[in-house]
């Protein structure tokens, strides 16, 4: 690169911060053509001034430094250029801004054709003219300077992004777990009945192989189940002794009063909120209500939150009854299967029945 070099003086500029701390790589096999174009960078102000000879070394050392700008050699031994910048094409993270500034001695079409086409962003033709070449490489730190300005500045507001949609998902949560429980402290003091069975409906989802995403869908729903108990009157609802014909059938209402609550919006927790209220009463065998469905005509959810519900307003005090044991609780659940609850998913709740009371445990009646 000595040989190249004019001795037209380039016009001293001082640089901004930003570009004197710009990591820059220059590739050629000819030693002296490298330390005269590190003299030339560091005589400009450049202080992050790299070097390497050997073309086979140079994707390493991109993917250690992250150059923001590399003055590559074409003719080389081992690996030329063009087969450097096809290494480099391969390992840089996808959407970056890799500046590849060539230095050549040819001048034919076709060369620098092949160059662009590789991702050569521009040239510098030996013999190279001193002010010229600083400007090129400055116009080409420029252009990466800003892309990462602009690449952080995007990862920035991705992140303040998903820290919004977190809050608003989390917001959205706990407003339909609140109003579940508004529901429930109609006939439970703490309301804590809807947390613990929407977690123990997740996991019944989990261990029957559902998704990530419709085990949390259920988690959140699965809280509104019994939003229709606010159109029941106290005097049926809270009741301490048996209900009669008449007042078990304004009972069963609540299905279809909490399916209507929640009807009206596409949304796709609403409508799996709505299918929950009014399907979680119904029974494998038929003889649920309020349809009177069987098997695998209720939707799934329905069919998990039907066992989440039941254990745990068992194991629950109401004002018409005592807390069951667990143990007692289990064997109804056991001895239920196949005539209220679909059979396939009993083993899968009992699976996972230490979690639920692990769980049940941080959300007891007694404290919230």
């Amino acid at each position: 690169m000595a040989e190249m070099e004019t001795q037209q003086p380039a016009k001293k500029v001082v640089l901004p911060e930003q570009f004197r701390k710009a990591k820059i790589l220059v590739v050629d096999d000819n030693a002296t053509n490298v330390m005269v174009m590190e003299r030339l960078l560091k005589s400009a102000g450049y202080e992050n001034v790299f070097s390497e000879t050997d073309s086979r070394k140079v994707v390493d050392r991109y993917l250690w430094e992250d150059f923001d700008l590399i003055l590559l050699d074409i003719r080389m031994p081992h690996l030329d250029g063009h087969q450097v910048m096809a290494q480099l094409k391969e390992v840089a993270p996808k959407n970056d801004y890799v500046p590849i500034l060539i230095l050549t001695a040819q001048t034919d079409v076709e060369t620098r054709q092949k160059a662009i086409e590789g991702g050569a962003r521009d040239f510098i033709t030996k013999p190279f003219e001193r002010h010229e070449t600083l400007n090129r490489i400055y116009n080409m730190l420029d252009v990466r300077l800003m892309h990462n300005e602009l690449r952080d500045q995007n990862v920035i507001l991705e992140e303040k992004v998903r820290e919004r949609t977190h809050e608003i998902e989390d917001t959205r949560l706990q407003i339909v777990r609140r109003l579940g429980r508004a529901a429930e402290f109609r006939d439970n003091e703490t309301g804590m009945h809807v947390i613990r069975m929407s977690h123990a409906c997740s996991y019944v989802a989990k261990a029957a192989g559902l998704s990530e995403a419709d085990c949390e869908l259920i988690l959140t729903a699965a809280p509104m189940h019994d939003i229709g108990k606010i159109g029941i009157p106290d005097n049926i609802l809270l009741k301490p002794g048996k209900l009669t014909a008449e007042e078990w059938d304004i009972m069963k209402t609540h299905s279809q009063i909490g399916a209507d609550l929640l009807s009206g919006h596409h949304s796709e927790l609403l409508e799996t909120a709505q299918s929950i209220a009014l399907t979680h009463h119904e029974k494998w065998d038929g003889g649920g209500y309020p349809n009177g469905l069987a098997g695998e005509d209720i939707p799934l959810f329905g069919r998990i939150t039907a066992i989440c519900d039941v254990f745990d307003a068992l194991t629950s005090d109401r004002p018409y009854k005592k807390a069951w044991p667990v143990e007692d609780a289990v064997a109804e659940i056991k001895n239920m299967s196949g005539r209220h609850f679909d059979p396939s998913l009993v083993p899968h709740f009992l699976d996972i029945l230490p979690k639920i009371l692990e769980t049940n445990e941080k959300f007891t009646d007694k404290e919230e």
